[in-house]
């Protein structure tokens, strides 16, 4: 079952790309689609056989790699971590395949589209599956191709072309540190292969290795270049400038990458090698530091931004900084779980964003919309639903009696959750973690509510001629919009108890943090250093204690989310409906803290003359100085260019006429004779 999950995408990615023009576009997008939608199915009854009838495994694909001591197998790891994985990455790309049928039917090219769009379907899977570094190295670096392919897509638009660039070139940064982190486990651990990288892992606490004449940690080394790796893939704050142009790229793109795929590796990342973070504190308060910046950061950017799609980026790369902050506290399956809900919202969000642009004739200005829910209600309707599940709305009733359950979307169970256990958590970044998602929740609930209010309240500031035709997207788009929004409203209290509450441990089944990790954490013998340098003895019950902890935290805790929610909603609702004019008369003003989020923190600026005109400078001095003069000038400008004017003028000599040669003869022998006569004079 899981070779055909994995492998339908790899057939249609083919079909469609090689046989596409044969066949058809229409036969492209039904096969592509038809196939994803296997897959999604039959990941559906693998998560609950995994999770529920823990029926775990590796099947053997083939025999990779032999080279010496190392051997790779390309094999298919079956665990509940990967069981989850699976459901989002098929479950997204089925609904985002199903949408770009409507979305994309005026394209000439939707063959290739969905061709690429099954690629990268196919890259990420190989990646969750993947049993060793090697097969995971294959899928990542299958990720950046495919969605440099899609990104750039539109390949005659030039902003296109640039997005697809800055995105593979960003993600190289990060990937020259997960390349040298796989290396260095080589090189510590003799293999490659989880399993026996994960056994042997707690031996290597308390070794060093040296660098430039230092000793740094071996295990913390380790982990902070996989995390490297992920910085780059999961667009954490410095590795982030990617995410946001991206959006370039068609709107089941921008879904497909930012929703459930490509952005959320890095965290898989982070929660398969737990094993390795955990006997790696000061790493894991790193990932807990990277994530909250980046929560706040990325919220903070997201506040006064006008294009639909941009705002929605920034909330994605907000989010994930709660599932890094989650599992930089040890809490690994609450940064699992906010990712396996974020799936459902921030896909339902961005798809109808792009209802929102195709009824929009590709309009994605908010300031130029408005008034929309007459002439869209049901892209309204569902709007909402991922809105309130972003901004995480419900009603925590356990709060009254514990007989009672928590009513609410996706969203309330499981960011609240990651809020929680950041304040839980006994290292020295959690409350720091605490006040950055709280502070961040205010200005998601601000945004999100203001994308809202721009897009389909007030005033209409749209054109005329537009709107007379703006409705409703087709039933093909409909439906997936649809299928996200009842994830968006039932995935949160279906699965909380599963993943985060009592049957968490049933249901994870140690396939994120092996049972002899907890016991060699647990150990004092394993004791290690906490972020600040001190000796700390390890977590009670490894990483379980984290989340019985944060079933006791203070009242206040529990409701902050929820308030700082309403403030948000109160604030944006004061700026957009009641004082609509507001907001126009600060941009004018251009103050100093809108002028800073509005320009992203000045990063792109700050890295233009960083990176990018040094770089620009180099490239022309070798070009115009070393191609040009010294090469060029020393070769066929030079040396070259000598030999023909020498030559050609020796040719010159070749005049044809027989008297010119006599002479030339003449003149030799004369200079021979002189030269023989000087010669012999000077002899004697």
């Amino acid at each position: 079952m899981a070779q055909i999950i994995v492998f339908l995408p790899l057939l249609g990615a083919l079909i469609a790309g090689l046989f596409g023009r044969a066949i058809g576009e229409r036969s492209s997008e039904v096969i592509t689609s038809s196939f994803l939608v296997v897959s999604a199915l039959l990941s559906c009854v693998v998560l609950y056989n995994v999770g529920f009838g823990h029926e775990t495994g590796t099947i053997q694909v083939l025999r990779w790699m032999e080279s010496g001591d190392l051997s790779i197998d390309w094999a298919l790891r079956i665990d509940t971590l990967t069981a989850v994985m699976l459901v989002v990455v098929t479950g997204v790309s089925s609904l985002v395949h199903i949408y770009s049928i409507g979305y994309m039917h005026d394209d000439p090219h939707r063959s290739r589209f969905f061709a690429y769009l099954s690629l990268f379907t196919f890259a990420m899977l190989m990646l969750v599956t993947s049993d060793n570094f090697v097969q995971l190295f294959f899928g990542w670096e299958g990720v950046g191709l495919a969605s440099y392919l899609l990104i750039g897509f539109w390949y005659k638009k030039e902003t296109a072309n640039a997005a697809a660039m800055k995105a593979f070139i960003v993600n190289r940064v990060g990937d020259f540190g997960f390349a040298l982190g796989i290396a260095a486990i080589y090189f510590t651990f003799g293999t490659l292969n989880y399993d026996e990288v994960f056994a042997a892992a707690p031996e290597m606490v308390g070794h060093s290795m040296s660098f430039l004449g230092a000793d740094f940690d071996t295990l913390t080394v380790i982990c902070l270049l996989l995390f490297m790796g992920a910085m780059g893939k999961s667009a954490q704050f410095l590795l982030h400038t990617w995410l946001p142009d991206a959006m370039e790229g068609p709107t089941p793109v921008s879904a497909l990458i930012h929703a459930a795929t490509m952005v959320t590796a890095g965290v898989f990342l982070v929660c398969r090698a737990a094993p390795l973070f955990e006997l790696a504190p000061v790493a894991l308060g790193f990932v807990t530091f990277i994530g909250a910046t980046t929560a706040f950061f990325a919220a903070t950017v997201g506040l006064f931004q006008n294009d639909i799609k941009r705002v929605i980026a920034y909330s994605t790369c907000s989010q994930l900084g709660y599932m890094f902050f989650a599992a930089g506290v040890s809490a690994y399956q609450v940064a699992m779980f906010h990712l396996f809900t974020h799936a459902f919202f921030k896909a339902l969000l961005f798809l109808g964003a792009g209802a929102v642009i195709h009824a929009m004739h590709h309009e994605q200005d908010m300031r130029k919309m408005g008034g929309l829910y007459k002439m869209l209600p049901m892209t309204w309707i569902l709007m909402l639903v991922g809105t309130l599940a972003l901004t995480g709305v419900g009603l925590p009733l356990h709060l009254i009696s514990d007989a009672l359950p928590n009513l609410g979307f996706a969203g309330f169970f499981s960011k609240d959750a990651a809020i929680e256990v950041a304040f839980a958590s006994p290292g020295t970044f959690g409350p720091y973690a605490f006040w950055m998602a709280i502070i961040a929740a205010a200005m998601t609930s601000f945004y999100s509510f203001r994308v809202l209010f721009m897009t389909f309240h007030g005033q209409t500031r749209a054109d005329e001629k537009v709107l007379s035709h703006a409705h409703d997207a087709p039933a093909v788009m409909m439906v997936p919009l649809i299928a996200l929004a009842v994830g968006a409203i039932f995935a949160g209290g279906l699965f909380a108890n599963s993943f985060i509450g009592d049957g968490q441990e049933a249901f994870w089944n140690g396939s994120i943090l092996p049972i002899e990790i907890h016991e060699a954490v647990a150990d004092d013998g394993h004791a290690v250093a906490d972020s600040d340098g001190e000796e700390a003895a390890a977590h009670d019950d490894g990483a379980m204690s984290i989340l019985e902890a944060a079933h006791h935290v203070p009242l206040w805790v529990k409701l902050s989310p929820l308030v700082v929610t309403l403030f948000g909603f109160l604030v944006a609702w004061y700026y957009y409906i009641s004082k609509p004019h507001l907001p126009a008369q600060m941009a004018a003003r251009n103050g100093l803290i809108y002028s800073f989020f509005y320009n992203k923190w000045y990063f792109d600026e700050l890295y233009d003359i960083l990176f990018v005109k040094p770089a620009q400078r180099i490239g022309r001095f070798l070009w115009k100085v070393g191609d040009g003069k010294i090469i060029d000038g020393f070769g066929p400008d030079g040396v070259s260019a000598r030999v023909l004017d020498i030559t050609r003028n020796v040719v010159r000599l070749q005049s044809g006429y027989l008297y010119h040669y006599a002479f030339a003869m003449l003149l030799g022998i004369a200079a021979l004779v002189t030269w023989f006569m000087f010669s012999q004079g000077g002899g004697q």
